[in-house]
């Protein structure tokens, strides 16, 4: 009866995630608390990667009916709506506290408002932009084959932002300790981060043995996406700490938001030089 107990914690915490995460419906009520918070966070990756799986074939599909234009601009607006804009929310709200070059505590404070500001604006419009190109020019690949094997890379990139941010939750502190919603996360450990990054690796291990379009061994498509995420998002979350004393729920969410976007970027990068 424990046993059963137990995995029914795991899977309603398992669901919590993606309820959290995401706008898939899932019509379970569950009482968040602190536990349940905590527990979900090592699901982050699997949510990660059931994005990753959805604008995968929702890519492949776009790109069969549709030019490519029209088709990125529908696969971007399906990756936002993927998840109700949740980390788009938290970049804007980074962006005006940060960029406001304003005291640490009225940084907090801007990014407290529900209001967008300016800066909020231009960093969402200049991102969005970007990630449009970046889809526009993996959906524009020569053939179907290099077109779907940039479509298996673009899924892996949703596994490796989500799990950053489980270990920037553990890695840098709070900035407000006793409220907002990040504070449910505090008592996060690096069991969880371990146990997620193992979810992360095995995510990525299914789809890069699906990936034909490189002669690049397949460990060495996971340590990159590994390695750069974990060096990038490092410098972010440490810019970001330093400037509000502590991460915060906002900060989480633009974490994700620019490492996708800098992930896509790099997938870019490296094809370009292999193929060239």
């Amino acid at each position: 009866m424990r046993r059963t107990h137990a995995w029914i914690d795991w899977l309603r915490a398992c669901l919590a995630a993606f309820q959290f995460l995401t706008r898939l419906p899932i019509p379970v009520q569950i009482d968040y608390n602190e536990r349940v918070f905590q527990r979900s966070s090592i699901f982050y990756p699997l949510v990660g990667f059931v994005i990753g799986l959805i604008l995968l074939f929702a890519g492949n599909l776009l790109s069969h009916v549709l030019p490519t234009m029209p088709a990125a601009v529908l696969l971007l607006t399906l990756w936002v709506v993927l998840t109700g804009g949740l980390h788009l929310d938290g970049l804007m709200d980074t962006a005006d506290g940060i960029l406001s070059h304003r005291p640490r505590e009225q940084m907090l404070e801007i990014m407290k408002d529900s209001r967008v500001g300016a800066m909020g604006v231009i960093v969402c419009v200049l991102h969005l932009l970007l990630k449009f190109s970046l889809l526009y020019t993996m959906l524009d690949a020569n053939g179907a084959a290099e077109r779907g094997s940039l479509l298996i890379l673009l899924a892996i990139v949703p596994i490796w932002s989500r799990w950053f941010m489980v270990a920037a939750i553990r890695m840098w502190p709070y900035a407000r300790p006793n409220s907002g919603l990040g504070s449910l996360f505090r008592g996060v450990t690096i069991k969880h981060v371990t146990v997620s990054l193992l979810v992360a690796l095995l995510s990525t291990t299914l789809l890069s043995f699906s990936s034909s379009l490189t002669t690049l061994p397949n460990w060495s498509i996971i340590l990159s996406f590994m390695v750069m995420t974990t060096l990038v998002g490092s410098g972010m979350a440490a810019y970001t700490s330093s400037k509000l004393g502590g991460l915060t729920g906002d900060t989480y969410g633009a974490l994700n938001e620019l490492l996708e976007s800098i992930l896509l970027l790099a997938v870019i990068i490296l094809i370009g030089v292999i193929l060239v």
